[in-house]
């Protein structure tokens, strides 16, 4: 991988690779910050931690329908700057103004408003991947890709925790806007046909764009794009099984925090330790699908996963509030990273092979649609349900509905009279 990166052709890639390192370092920083937040204000709560939440996925529903469509007219380079400039400057607001009242409303507004940018930078990334690596490449970028995040998990973690354990939320907040300052600015670098040019009149024009085509074409557009995704069975069945997968994401992300932190009587330090264990395992496991899964099918692979990351988070829950012992916690969630790791890499993949370019944006935006309404649903769900039943129930159902549905998708797409029904 160090090779594909350091080759001239790919250069633009790198510059894409290294903004997306360093703009999601902060983001975990950025994460743990909000927890902590919670915790200094609120106390250490399921339900306090899922309004939050609630914030950062509302704007999938309301900005991710057209989101795609605009993507796809738009110079995707300038996207992604101009929504790095804005996040940042949202984030820095947080700890310069709102964090001085008492009130969380404000850094609600600011947090739903920094993630409605995103909804427009997450379907660009993806978009423009094609268009600055050979296609015969593509596994490997999208690999680089899902890595960068791993890489920026475990480092953002392992900081993060001490960091904001030790001198608070607020610089947590500063440090994610200057990383999205200076990720905006290697974006800015990327070499296209077309120079990025970059002043208030190009964003002036983005606002009148938006005007004008959501009066004109923007329905046309969203109607072809949604047709276009339910009549691929492909795209159909990606979707299906990232709903899976965030559904269970969902079902455990702010409970397993709850979890954590009684298990082991702290706010945010052993919870980044455990984050960082995960991102470890997760890159080796988007490493090593990279070099040796290529081969596998992919479908099996997605149902393999799905399948053994139910049991490990299984076993997770029930060793660690038994033996409550960081060092055995580390590496089983390790394990579980390097078990579902293979699965975004996988998923984004196919994605790339069978899209049109001029849909790509589309059916990024649509499944960006589809996981979030997965993991805010289940999230939602299990954080009321943890006022009347135990953390752990709460993992080992999810862990069981997860391997039970992993298990039926194998078994069908393995024998020969349902073969047929699953896309090859």
């Amino acid at each position: 991988m160090i090779k594909f990166l350091t080759e001239k052709k790919n250069s633009n890639f790198m510059r894409l690779w290294s903004a997306q390192l360093i703009s999601q370092f902060g983001d975990r920083i950025h994460q743990l910050a909000l927890v902590g937040l919670i915790a200094e204000r609120k106390g250490v709560s399921a339900t306090s931690l899922a309004k939050l939440l609630a914030f950062t996925i509302l704007p999938v529903f309301i900005i991710q329908p057209i989101a795609g469509v605009f993507v796809d007219r738009w110079d995707r380079r300038t996207t992604l700057f101009v929504c790095d400039l804005a996040r940042g400057l949202l984030v820095l607001s947080i700890p310069l103004v709102f964090m001085h009242f008492d009130a969380m409303l404000p850094i609600y507004i600011v947090v739903f408003l920094a993630f409605c940018f995103s909804r427009f930078y997450v379907p660009a990334k993806m978009s423009i991947i094609p268009d600055i690596v050979e296609q015969e490449s593509l596994i490997t970028a999208n690999s680089m890709v899902t890595s960068t995040g791993m890489i920026a998990f475990v480092m953002g973690c392992a900081l993060g925790g001490v960091l904001v354990e030790g001198l608070g939320s607020r610089a947590g907040f500063i440090i994610d806007a200057l990383s999205f300052f200076l990720s905006g600015g290697i974006v800015y670098s990327i070499a296209t046909k077309k120079p990025l040019k970059i002043d208030k009149d190009v964003i002036l024009k983005k606002g009148k764009d938006l005007v004008g085509e959501i009066k004109q074409s923007v329905w046309a557009e969203f109607k072809e794009g949604f047709a276009y995704l339910f009549k691929n069975k492909e795209i159909r069945f990606i979707a299906s099984m990232l709903f899976v997968l965030l559904a269970a994401a969902g079902a455990i992300y702010v409970v397993i925090i709850v979890f954590i932190q009684h298990s082991f009587n702290s706010t945010t330090k052993h919870l980044g330790v455990l984050a960082v264990s995960l991102g470890v395992g997760l890159f080796l496991g988007v490493i090593l699908y990279g070099r040796w899964g290529k081969k596998s099918s992919w479908q099996k692979t997605i149902f393999f996963c799905l399948v053994a990351g139910g049991i490990m988070l299984i076993l997770f829950s029930i060793i660690v509030k038994a033996y409550p012992n960081i060092w055995i916690a580390m590496l089983l969630a390790c394990f579980l990273g390097m078990i579902v790791g293979p699965i975004f890499i996988v998923s984004n993949t196919m994605v790339h092979v069978v899209s049109d370019d001029r849909m790509r944006g589309k059916v990024f935006s649509f499944l960006e649609i589809v996981i979030h309404f997965a993991f805010l649903t289940t999230m939602l769900i299990s954080s009321w349900l943890a006022k009347y039943v135990s953390e752990q129930s709460i993992l080992i159902t999810t862990g069981l509905v997860f391997a039970f549905i992993g298990t039926i998708g194998y078994l069908r797409f393995t024998n020969p009279l349902f073969r047929g029904r699953v896309p090859n």
